[in-house]
């Protein structure tokens, strides 16, 4: 697949300039309408997709599934991780030295969010492992043959 490898926000600028096909990204957890809770950032590039009339969809392993989740945006609790990932940069320095150095004033307090959530009116479709597509509308187990609410409560999904 022909690809390029780009900075993390320079895609919400080359999709407004008509650069990107399509937007495929991972899950970490899938709500019962399709909310999608991924890495941070996700949120605004599926903001960028739908506003630059580019399709976003998700590669989603029906392990992500939670059935028993429907709002995603509110129910689902965000991880905070370690300000030191914000506060601090390691590096060589210019006597060849590594070194971790503070690149906020102190004091500063951090915060430092590790997943967002992008509600399901922004996820164009969802791919499973066996690259079969489900549309929005279609709901978010429809495309998964013999996955449901039952066999996911049973955690035999």
């Amino acid at each position: 697949m022909a690809h390029t490898v780009i900075p993390d926000n320079t895609g919400d600028h080359l999709m407004q300039q008509a650069m990107v096909d399509l937007v495929i990204t991972g899950t970490d957890r899938v709500t019962a309408n399709g909310d999608v809770c991924n890495k941070i950032g996700a949120y605004l590039k599926a903001l960028a997709a739908h506003d630059s009339g580019v399709p976003f969809y998700v590669a989603l392993p029906s392990p992500t599934i939670d059935f028993l989740i429907s709002d995603g945006v509110r129910k689902i609790p965000i991880e905070q991780r370690s300000a030191d990932e914000v506060a601090t940069m390691t590096g060589r320095t210019a006597e060849g030295k590594i070194a971790t150095v503070r690149i906020v004033p102190d004091g500063s307090p951090v915060a430092n969010y590790a997943f967002d959530v992008t509600p399901s009116w922004l996820v164009s479709g969802s791919i499973d492992r066996a690259r079969r597509v489900a549309r929005r509308s279609r709901g978010v187990g429809s495309g998964f043959s013999g996955v449901g609410r039952e066999s996911w409560i049973e955690g035999q999904a």
